[in-house]
């Protein structure tokens, strides 16, 4: 027998059988506000974020792969963190945006776990698929002359592979340690998502193995790519710090710029959610810094390779006026 859980947290009876216990159906979400003027205000806001990081991520994945001048490991990897980035704001805003419009705010169970499981794949492929695209810098920078014999297709594809398989097999232990405590009451998260540190603390049992895998799942997947890139880095400031010309130091290090830029507000946001002491987190800065690395990352991403790449401008200049003559025939 089931029912929709609700009221307050029931810890279970050790001796008892999992299987007497009553399973939520759903759960509610109480997201970022209950007051009906702000959530329309959160809509106007939210919307046009979440186009712009459609329309941007897609234009990315369209002009690299139509433009030979991008047909690079760069962009390569790239292709991967903007096609990564769509999913990654899709399995979330539309949810949100309708939770604003609804009076019951509610997911089913299995939503809940699916949103959490695609969640945790793409957060986790995006910390190896960053060091990717370090690793392809600083190969690009420390040893020009080798770049093209070394960044070979197949090591693309295969460090990419990786960095998907890394993500999901990361997403598939979180999600199978959650599925095995018992939910028996209460239902309700106090999230805009179902994110897994939020639906643990809903757990008829004690959650403290769970939240040892968390950090130690943190500590492989965020904080050890995170190290890996702080390393890449100083070998590539270093070598950029050897090239005598200024002009050769400014072109070198723009070639940079945005991936540090990208990588310091994912890591920042997540390493503040992910690797904070469990007595020190509160729910209102958890959901701002989810809302950040899940909603606005992803438009920012497109924005930031685009405005400060003259190859990706160039491309897109060039299609346009493509476009134009076609038309004019």
């Amino acid at each position: 027998m089931s029912h929709k859980a609700s009221g307050s947290k029931q810890k279970p009876d050790i001796g008892m059988k999992r299987w007497n216990y009553t399973n939520v159906e759903e759960f509610i979400l109480l997201g970022l506000t209950s007051q009906p003027n702000i959530q329309i205000l959160l809509i106007v806001i939210f919307l046009p974020c979440y186009i712009i990081s459609l329309v941007g991520n897609i234009t990315i994945i369209v002009i690299s792969r139509i433009s030979p001048r991008l047909h690079t490991p760069m962009y390569f990897f790239l292709n991967h963190l903007s096609f990564l980035d769509i999913w990654h704001t899709s399995i979330i805003v539309p949810v949100m945006l309708k939770h604003f419009l609804s009076v019951r705010k509610s997911i089913s169970f299995m939503g809940c776990v699916t949103q959490m499981f695609i969640h945790l794949s793409l957060g986790g492929t995006e910390c190896y698929l960053l060091l990717s695209m370090a690793y392809d810098r600083y190969v690009a920078i420390c040893t020009p002359l080798h770049y093209t014999n070394i960044m070979h297709t197949a090591l693309c594809i295969k460090m990419a592979t990786s960095s998907w398989a890394g993500g999901i097999i990361n997403s598939i232990v979180h999600t199978v340690f959650a599925l095995q405590l018992p939910y028996c009451g209460p239902n309700v998260i106090n999230h805009f998502f179902c994110e897994v540190p939020s639906v643990l603390e809903l757990a008829c049992a004690d959650i403290s193995l769970n939240k040892t895998v968390i950090f130690f799942f943190a500590m492989l997947v965020v904080m050890g790519p995170f190290f890996l890139i702080l390393i890449t880095y100083g070998y590539i400031i270093s070598s950029i710090l050897k090239i005598r010309t200024s002009l050769g130091r400014k072109k070198a290090f723009s070639t940079c710029a945005s991936h540090i830029i990208v990588v310091s507000l994912f890591y920042g946001t997540i390493i503040f959610m992910y690797m904070r002491p469990g007595s020190t987190h509160v729910a209102n800065q958890d959901k701002m810094a989810a809302l950040f690395y899940s909603v606005i990352a992803p438009m920012l991403n497109p924005l930031i390779y685009t405005l400060r790449n003259k190859d990706v401008i160039g491309a897109f200049m060039g299609l346009t006026r493509k476009k134009n003559i076609s038309l004019e025939r």
